[in-house]
């Protein structure tokens, strides 16, 4: 039957048809939620006559809902970053996905390149935002479009009441120190990433907490992970560990950190796990199969996907009672010798 509106039905016009509210409409399309047989058929039949689609929200219902919802990862100016080949940004699409399927959306994995801005006038009905910066082109004008955003990501002490999700990366590197310190670590390191985003402020403020706990600094030793990753942090991974004074642990956060650290230690003659223990913040399962191989805290960036989404959906519908923050626990994560996971 053809629809006997002009403009785009709403979830308002198919519960009035359908004699229900629209909060019973919104469940029969999300699938939530207990009713009757009759009322689901109901709603069900409203929807065919109308022409209503079942991608659209409660809220994206009043403006043309699109069923579709944004991925962005964050931007350096012109640095090209691979994401697919980092194993974090990978599991975050892949739980992102998995999550958007779930709740009948489709997830368009939006290209993260400054010279191609295609993407900010496609019709979305929300958008997921890795990692942002303290000065993201990408938050702003996300923000600026006006269409519900959530960071996967802390976005820093001046965004007070956006929507996040993200890992306890001061947890992470309390879990991590406490890892050095219980296998006989007495002097631990952090190589810390120089970023303008809050990864960096977190993983100090868990350096903080674990020192005012235990009486014991932390030696920090930045780099600068941008242009070359791997040739800062090797250099200061080998300035690190020259000298009598070098540490006995040391906490590495990026996908190669571990890497770059045994590589180092192997070049001066340090044997892991006797003369340097390391521990890596990362979700990258490579660890499991180095020599030796290295404990891992994993920042479980599949949940952080999937957590993304749904927080994102849910403000989308328009959810009363909306948790804005959603912390996601890291996990210990210990490799047998000779064995991969």
């Amino acid at each position: 039957m053809t629809s006997r509106y002009r403009s785009r039905p709403t979830v308002r016009e198919v519960a009035a048809l359908a004699g229900v509210s629209p909060a019973t409409v919104s469940n029969v399309m999300n699938g939530t939620g207990r009713m009757a047989t009759p009322t689901r058929a109901r709603v069900l039949d409203a929807v065919r006559e109308l022409g209503y689609s079942p991608w659209t929200s409660a809220r994206a219902g009043e403006r043309g809902g699109t069923g579709v919802v944004g991925l962005t990862l964050t931007l350096y100016g012109d640095h090209p970053v691979d994401y697919l080949e980092i194993s974090y940004y990978r599991e975050l699409v892949l739980g992102a996905m998995a999550e958007a399927l779930r709740r009948g959306y489709l997830l368009l994995v939006l290209p993260s390149s400054l010279t191609s801005w295609a993407w900010m006038s496609t019709p979305l009905d929300g958008v997921v935002h890795s990692e942002p910066r303290a000065d993201d082109p990408v938050r702003e004008i996300l923000l600026r479009r006006g269409i519900p955003m959530v960071s996967a990501g802390h976005p820093g002490p001046t965004a007070r009441d956006e929507l996040w999700v993200d890992s306890d990366i001061p947890g992470a590197m309390i879990m991590a120190l406490d890892h050095l310190w219980e296998n006989g670590s007495r002097r631990p390191a952090l190589l810390l990433p120089q970023h303008d985003d809050a990864f960096p402020t977190q993983l100090l403020a868990g350096c903080e907490a674990w020192t005012a706990r235990t009486g014991v600094a932390v030696r920090i030793a930045p780099f600068a992970p941008l242009p070359d990753y791997r040739g800062s942090e090797t250099a200061a991974a080998a300035a690190l560990l020259a000298g009598d004074d070098r540490p006995d642990g040391v906490v590495g956060v990026y996908e190669d950190s571990g890497h770059h650290v045994l590589d180092v230690a192997d070049r001066t003659g340090l044997q892991v796990p006797h003369d340097l223990r390391v521990v890596c913040i990362t979700d990258n399962p490579a660890y499991a199969s180095t020599r030796p191989p290295i404990p891992c805290i994993a920042l479980r960036a599949n949940e952080i996907g999937r957590e993304s989404v749904d927080l994102l959906i849910d403000s989308v519908h328009g959810r009363r009672r909306l948790g804005r923050h959603r912390l996601v626990p890291p996990r210990l994560v210990l490799h047998a010798p000779g064995t991969a996971s």
